[in-house]
């Protein structure tokens, strides 16, 4: 998809406002592909004026119940993605599409900030002091805590055993493979 600068935009949409053509005209003129292009660039003109037309450089943050809002509009109502993009204030379109992708597939909780940054790093235990629980903030971060070290356990059974395995096995192998030579060796003399 090609970036058109906020000069062209303004020249073909004034151009259109002030009849010198019309869609189809226009997107020959100017070698736009998509006719349908020139028809959100003037609605979102009519809508917001010049910022309408302006690639917004700020990552603009939506709270979670105006989203929901939205969304709930979208599913209810028989709209595209554009007019209510335009109904509801916003200049972006294909984000109320990626809103609604995400709730399809996750619900609400989809449409939730999420953190931004970084998971903190575990801080080792001093070593002088033997580990303690107190300093956990939450029983559900200890519960947490206390299912991936029976996990990591768990793994480690399962490792051990299947070695355990392995070792009776090659040896029961060894133990067939000893009394075979020493049958065939007593069969010969």
């Amino acid at each position: 998809m090609a970036k058109y600068s906020f000069e062209f935009k303004k020249k073909v949409v004034t151009e259109y406002i002030h009849g010198q053509g019309g869609v189809q005209f226009l997107a020959k003129k100017y070698g736009i592909p998509n006719q349908a292009q020139i028809e959100r660039w003037v609605a979102a003109y009519q809508n917001f004026g010049d910022n309408g037309l302006m690639r917004s450089r700020k990552k603009e943050t939506y709270p979670f119940e105006f989203k929901l809002h939205v969304v709930e509009l979208y599913l209810s109502s028989e709209v595209s993605y554009q007019e209510l993009a335009l109904q509801v204030g916003l200049n972006n379109p294909p984000l109320i599409s990626r809103w609604v992708n995400d709730f399809r597939i996750a619900g609400a909780d989809a449409l939730k900030p999420k953190r931004k940054g970084r998971h903190p790093v575990m801080k080792r235990p001093k070593e002088n002091c033997p580990p303690d629980h107190e300093n956990i903030n939450t029983e559900s971060e200890y519960l947490k805590q206390l299912e991936e070290e029976n996990l990591k356990l768990r793994i480690e059974n399962a490792y051990l055993k299947e070695l355990r395995r392995l070792r009776l096995e090659e040896e029961a192998l060894l133990k067939k493979q000893r009394e075979s030579s020493t049958a065939s060796g007593e069969s010969s003399n």
